[in-house]
């Protein structure tokens, strides 16, 4: 190429990398004789040089024994965000998925395969969470829910969550609700979603109601479960929020299996803004984060973390009023 150009081979790894040593002219017959040699720029070699792989990874953790397939959809929104992201950036991203203790790996900075990693996924798989945990002291990572306060996470603003979707209940009409959620849950989220849901009642005069989640079923299974308690035990309620869309689909059908009509009847609130929530029907109102905000913040938490320790970031939230919850 450099032959082609008419210029030495530093002038050419030079033109290349967009040094400004090099003039307009020169720069334009180096790219004009790449073009003609079909020359692909090794991007990564040069970040190598630089000490920078231009490589963030993201391991997505699942409950042991489960498929990709099996996972809340919730974290493949999230995994999308944060790949675009980071592509905004210019920086690839590698995904894994791990479950079995055997098999977790997060050295991927020791490795040079990537600059950091995020971490997100359940929190139920405790064996994971405790070593990505023990890998974040020595390593750029940052994490989604964490179930440890000592991390550096980012999380959606739960407890403004919880308010606007307790508050859309009641301007509803509604005036027994019902959350179906976890007081005992390593998420933290779910706590946090219960106080707002709280303070949403107690500022309006409500006697709150709450249903635990049997933490031996899947969620859609959880939210059948709590509503046939609910109804079994013949307890009054008119409204439910359910601390995620995934038991507040279950909670749907369950309540379409039993006859009662939603949101004529009860209306309906979950959290996280799945898509499978625009497909039901009624169509499944929920509380939203800020997807590309989360990405965002994850991929800035990671680059910063040379820089800045105790990162802990809020994602804002919003109202998405599909349908299940009754016309203001």
């Amino acid at each position: 190429m450099a032959e082609r150009a008419g210029v030495s081979q530093s002038t050419v790894s030079r033109a290349l990398a967009g040094s400004t040593a090099i003039t307009v002219a020169t720069r334009d017959r180096v790219l004009a004789a790449a073009k003609e040699l079909d020359y692909m720029v090794d991007t990564r070699a040069a970040r190598l040089r630089k000490g920078s792989t231009g490589t963030l990874a993201v391991v997505v953790i699942c409950r042991p024994g489960e498929m990709a397939s099996d996972i809340n959809p919730f974290y493949f929104s999230l995994l999308g965000s944060v790949c675009a992201a980071a592509s905004k950036q210019d920086i690839e991203t590698i995904v894994s998925f791990q479950s079995k203790e055997e098999e977790f790996f997060g050295r991927y900075e020791d490795r040079g395969q990537a600059d950091g990693l995020i971490v997100i996924g359940t929190t139920s798989n405790h064996a994971a969470w405790e070593h990505f945990r023990a890998l974040s002291d020595d390593h750029a990572t940052a994490f989604w829910g964490s179930p440890y306060e000592d991390l550096d996470w980012i999380r959606s603003d739960n407890y403004e969550g919880g308010i606007l979707a307790t508050r859309r209940l009641i301007d509803a009409g509604c005036r027994d609700i019902v959350h179906i959620g976890a007081t005992g849950s390593p998420q933290l989220q779910f706590h946090e979603r219960y106080e707002g849901f709280l303070a949403a009642m107690d500022e309006a005069g409500l006697e709150p109601h709450f249903v635990e989640i049997d933490g031996a079923l899947d969620r859609d299974a959880q939210g059948r479960k709590a509503v046939s308690d609910l109804l079994d035990r013949k307890q009054p309620f008119d409204g439910i929020f359910a601390v995620c869309d995934s038991i507040a689909l279950g909670a749907l059908n369950e309540l379409r299996n039993r006859n009662v009509d939603v949101p004529s009847q009860c209306s309906l609130i979950g959290f996280d803004g799945i898509m499978a929530g625009n497909h039901t029907r009624p169509p499944l109102s929920t509380i939203e984060p800020d997807f590309d905000v989360a990405g965002a913040m994850l991929v800035q938490t990671v680059l910063e973390k040379q820089d800045e320790a105790n990162i802990k970031r809020r994602v804002p939230v919003r109202l998405l009023d599909r349908g299940s919850a009754r016309s203001l």
